[in-house]
């Protein structure tokens, strides 16, 4: 198994400027199926000035003074039933942002028992917190995997969180990396995991509108929670990844 140092992307826990008003926080390694993976927050700047935090990752006291020099932190996101363990963390040092959860996450018997707490699901739609920077659309799978996918509107920035995995072999030991592979998540051809296109396929017909809807709009970079995220040629490398469902 790899050094924690070489599965993260370094340095990890801090602010990593991606375009203007949006930056992305390395982490992890997280355990994840067996694997041990990277892990990625992205950080945006509303222009309320306040500050949404995607997919949460560990909390520690420099990273939250780091992101308050930005602006008050407002919004902690679980886009996922998957990402959603650091929420508490952030909330319990951050008691006045509000936390917003993927459909079907709270009821969830891990989540009930941490004792997180969930202000309000996420729609359809942005809500009038973010509509002005924000759009959104939720993903729908089988067996209560869901997703919500956020479009950066001024940064052409699509933000993900398991619809596309891209892990680098390099990062990965020895046992991890064909395990990897066979999921269909290692770079340069990066796709959503074995497990999570087995749930999405459940609701195949959904699934693919929302694909289509994602690279309608356009995005330049794409970034999500585990591996090499797409800095440049963001439609094209997007479009690749979702070959398991459009081709």
């Amino acid at each position: 198994m790899p050094e924690p140092h070489a599965v993260a992307y370094q340095p990890t826990d801090t602010l990593k400027p991606v375009a203007e008003d949006i930056w992305i926080v390395d982490s992890g390694p997280l355990s994840a199926m067996g694997l041990e993976v990277p892990v990625r927050m992205t950080v945006v700047r509303l222009a309320s000035g306040e500050v949404w935090l995607h997919s949460p990752t560990s909390y520690s006291d420099d990273l939250k003074a780091a992101i308050e020099r930005l602006g008050p932190i407002a919004h902690l996101v679980a886009p996922n039933v998957a990402h959603w363990q650091f929420v508490k963390e952030w909330k319990d040092r951050c008691p006045d942002a509000k936390t917003w959860a993927v459909p079907g996450l709270r009821t969830r018997a891990p989540v009930i028992k941490s004792g997180v707490v969930l202000d309000q699901d996420l729609g359809e739609s942005p809500p009038g917190a973010w509509s002005a920077d924000l759009d959104q659309l939720l993903i729908t799978g089988g067996f209560g995997v869901n997703e919500v996918a956020f479009f950066h509107r001024a940064s052409k920035t699509l933000i993900l969180t398991d619809f596309v995995e891209n892990l680098e072999p390099a990062k990965l030991g020895p046992v991890a990396r064909p395990l990897a592979w066979l999921a269909g998540a290692t770079a340069p051809d990066g796709m959503a995991p074995a497990h999570y296109r087995f749930a999405m396929n459940r609701q195949r017909d959904a699934t693919k509108d929302a694909a289509r809807h994602l690279l309608g709009w356009a995005p330049e970079r794409v970034i999500f929670a585990h591996g090499s995220w797409f800095e440049t040629d963001g439609t094209k490398r997007l479009r690749h990844s979702l070959r398991w469902l459009l081709d």
